[in-house]
């Protein structure tokens, strides 16, 4: 195809074995890219993910990766250079939800956690990343998923809500710091997506349509329609673009100051 987007880029998509990173992974094979999957705990989930990029007809490399793990940053990205020889695209996706435990009684282990996987992996997965494209001469796309609730708070939520508020600010000063190296650094701001996160909704048609009725579009997003923004952001179309987010949550974040 002449038209595809990412021809013969090279991504490193973190969490890739399910939703939002695995549809986001497919899609960049289908504009042309090579995909580096990472997996934590779903292997079968990534293996069906190197399916997906490979009968795209792209190149996958499987790879296993806890982003709480400096060392196994560095290594991922050590064996992707060595199969593909650069990585011109970092999504960072791989992330855990709250407890569900308020403040009060929250277990600073549970806090930690959400800290380390939500925004000290990307910090150093960007950190490897950016070293890399400055070798290459600059150039170069991050994208941090993050989600609405880097803006609106939940209660029973807050290891969540930090660590994605966190990653925002983390977007937005390295929008400051990469503009000399021309690497766009951006957000997507997703909001209820039917993936394993939301394996309850996935489950029950009844319960997923009580909870999209504070949505104004009355449904959840599908993965794929996250990985269509993605592969806008990690092409040349986005190239004036840095340090934004983009929400993708039918105007819920819109809904919260209604009838007050």
């Amino acid at each position: 195809m002449t038209d595809q987007k990412l021809t013969d880029r090279v991504a490193i998509i973190t969490g890739s074995d399910s939703g939002i990173g695995q549809a986001t992974a497919i899609e960049f094979a289908r504009e042309g890219a090579d995909v580096v999957v990472t997996w934590h705990e779903d292997e079968e989930g990534a293996r069906k993910t190197v399916r997906g990029v490979e009968d795209a007809g792209r190149r996958a490399l499987l790879l296993h990766l806890d982003v709480t793990e400096e060392a196994e940053i560095e290594s991922a990205f050590d064996d992707a250079l060595a199969a593909f020889g650069n990585v011109d695209i970092l999504m960072n996706n791989a992330s855990i939800d709250a407890t569900g435990n308020q403040i009060a009684d929250i277990a600073l282990d549970d806090w930690d956690r959400a800290l380390r996987t939500n925004l000290t992996g990307p910090m150093l997965c960007a950190r490897r990343f950016i070293n890399e494209r400055r070798k290459a001469g600059g150039g170069g796309k991050i994208i941090n998923v993050t989600s609405v609730h880097d803006e609106i708070p939940r209660v029973g939520a807050a290891e969540y809500c930090a660590s994605k508020g966190g990653l925002q600010n983390l977007t937005r000063t390295l929008a400051l710091e990469l503009a000399p190296d021309r690497i766009n650094v951006n957000n997507i701001g997703p909001g209820m997506v039917l993936t394993p996160m939301n394996q309850e909704a996935l489950d029950d048609p009844d319960t997923r349509e009580e909870q999209v009725q504070s949505i104004p579009w009355k449904r959840a997003a599908k993965p794929e329609e996250i990985a269509r923004l993605a592969v806008f952001l990690a092409s040349a179309d986005a190239d004036y673009v840095s340090g934004t987010t983009y929400y993708m949550d039918g105007a819920l974040m819109q809904n919260q100051g209604q009838g007050a």
